[in-house]
Formats: structure tokens, sequence, C-alpha cells
């Protein structure tokens, strides 16, 4: 990827109501505003709403993955105990490895602002050359999530071979090992 190339982001709302257009999606904008404050790389989002159906979400999932080459992609919702929530299921069918760290490291944060964060199943995976990230579904509880796990990301993404993510160093620092 050269510097003037963008890299592609998918963003993916799971939720019935908003896949109908009963309700008004938050989540997915707010991702793509968080991700236009912190990166000062050239990025395009790949935005989809789409209903809490195991076989649409996967299929999601891999189509931004395998044919849209997305190097991040971001989903919001679903990841209560609910019936209907099953987005950590659909993350988990469609990956090649598991990376539980961020899964954690949001519970822990979300549980410093709400005990009942611990409800929540937010999971995160490798899918080719793709990091898929589950977040829960309130702006708020994303922020704070994104804000925990973000400086990992583009780290992640280089170790994948995927395109160089550069932070709005005032906003976030992305940690990268320092080069011999």
């Amino acid at each position: 990827m050269t510097n003037s190339e963008a890299a592609k982001i998918g963003i993916v709302t799971v939720s019935d109501r908003a896949s109908r257009g009963e309700y008004e999606d938050r989540g997915g904008p707010a991702i793509e505003d968080y991700l236009g404050e912190v990166l000062a790389s050239n990025w395009i989002p790949v935005a989809r709403v789409i209903p809490d159906e195991l076989s649409t979400i996967t299929e999601t999932l891999i189509e931004l993955s395998d044919q849209q080459q997305c190097c991040l992609i971001v989903t919001t919702g679903g990841t209560g105990p609910a019936k209907r929530d099953i987005t950590p299921e659909a993350t988990l069918a469609v990956a090649e490895k598991e990376m539980p760290g961020f899964g954690e490291l949001m519970r822990k944060v979300s549980l410093e602002k709400v005990a009942t964060a611990i409800l929540s199943r937010q999971t995160a995976v490798i899918r080719g050359s793709s990091l898929i990230v589950n977040l829960p579904g309130q702006p708020k509880a994303i922020q704070e999530c994104l804000d925990a796990v973000f400086p990992a990301i583009p780290y992640c993404i280089d170790l994948l071979e995927g395109p160089y993510l550069e932070t709005n160093a005032d906003r976030l620092v992305a940690f990268r090992p320092k080069k011999k």
C-alpha cells in the first residue's frame, strides 16, 4: 500500500431494528467518528447495518475480510446475553485465531464504569489479514472500549502485514516496539 492509498476499515452495526430502519444506528456512526478522530492515516469506511442473524453476520464478516480486504473490521451490537445477541458466535465462526486479550481489557475498562459490563461478551479474532473486534452498542461504551484497545491495533495490523495505520498522537498514541 502506498501512502496515498487508503486503508479500508469495516464498520458493522448488528441490530434487527436498525437494519429495518425502525431505530437510528448510533453505534456505526460513533465508530466512524472515533476513527476519524484517532487515525492520521488515510482510510475509507466500509459500513454495513445488518440484522442479528448468524448467517448474515458471518457472510458480512467474510465479505469485508476476504473480498473488501478491510485490515480492521469493527462490529457494534449483539454482544450481550439476550437470545438474539450472537455477534461473538458469528465472529468466532469465521476466526482463524482468537485474540482474547481484547475482550478481557474491554470488560475490565467497562467494569470500572458499570457493574453490568460483566454481561458483555466482546471478543476479537484474526481472519486472514483482518483484525475483527466486537464492541458494545452504546456510543459511550464504544469510545471507552476503543480507547482501551486501540493503542495495540495498528501494531497488530502491522503483524498481519496490513497497511501502516498512524494515529493522531495528540489524541491517542499507538504502541509499536522500538526499532533496534
